[in-house]
């Protein structure tokens, strides 16, 4: 263990309000690919930019495509919780970790066993009718061809992620700022920082430990009180609870 995850072990140790708030880099370990890195969706050849095709306007004008990619790309059911994902849960099952706030969509968290996962950008394994609002689940998405259509009324399917262009849940920022305002101590692992509003939600801690577990830097290394840059389920693998 190195000094650095020694340091963390014991912020975990003598803290019982921590918070954790991740990013892709969670998920990565389990074989999803992230939006950003040298391996990312971002830096893959497609027809328009995955910004373009995951926009409000482009799922509406241009849904057969928007499906074509997301179809491939977003729904991975072969993913499993990782080392990290795994440990949280565990932390919250102890009483520590109060909140997982995630910028995933995913489902990893829950698969894990966390309760209090507050989801940003929402979550592949819910989606709607646009029209009478029925709910469907990752299944039925995942066997579509084509545009997924409504049993009930024809309309399109629409997945519960937030896409470029929508707003984040009201509700679900209240209880993420909330958290992260009462915390003891704010994790933050497995994100650049690079997305906003999401990010800018660390500006409400006013607790006393911040640690940031990221394989590259983010911009608010310098404020934190620890920073670890290794892989974070290689981190928590060895975090007792």
């Amino acid at each position: 263990m190195t000094p650095e995850i020694q340091e963390l072990q014991e912020i975990i140790d003598t803290c019982d309000n921590i918070v954790f708030f991740g990013g892709a880099g969670v998920s990565t370990e389990s074989g999803i690919p992230d939006f950003r890195s040298v391996d990312g969706l971002y830096n893959q050849q497609y027809d328009y930019p995955p910004e373009t095709i995951l926009s409000h306007s482009f799922f509406v004008g241009n849904p057969q495509e928007f499906y074509r990619f997301y179809q491939a790309k977003m729904l991975c059911d072969t993913a499993k919780p990782n080392a990290a994902h795994l440990k949280l849960a565990e932390l919250e099952q102890a009483g520590k970790l109060k909140a997982v706030i995630t910028q995933n969509i995913d489902n990893l968290h829950q698969m894990a066993g966390s309760k209090n996962v507050l989801e940003l950008h929402g979550s592949v394994y819910r989606n709607h009718c646009t029209k009478c609002r029925k709910s469907y689940d990752f299944a039925y998405m995942k066997s579509s061809s084509g545009v997924p259509k409504c049993a009930a009324c024809g309309a399109t399917i629409k997945p519960d992620v937030v896409l470029y262009e929508e707003g984040l849940d009201q509700n679900t920022i209240q209880q993420s700022v909330h958290a992260i305002a009462n915390a003891q101590a704010l994790i933050i692992g497995g994100t650049s920082l690079a997305v906003y509003p999401a990010a800018g939600l660390i500006d409400y801690f006013q607790g006393e430990k911040l640690i940031v577990i990221n394989k590259a830097p983010t911009p608010r290394d310098r404020q934190a009180d620890l920073v670890i840059s290794q892989p974070i389920g290689e981190v928590f693998s060895q975090i007792a609870v």
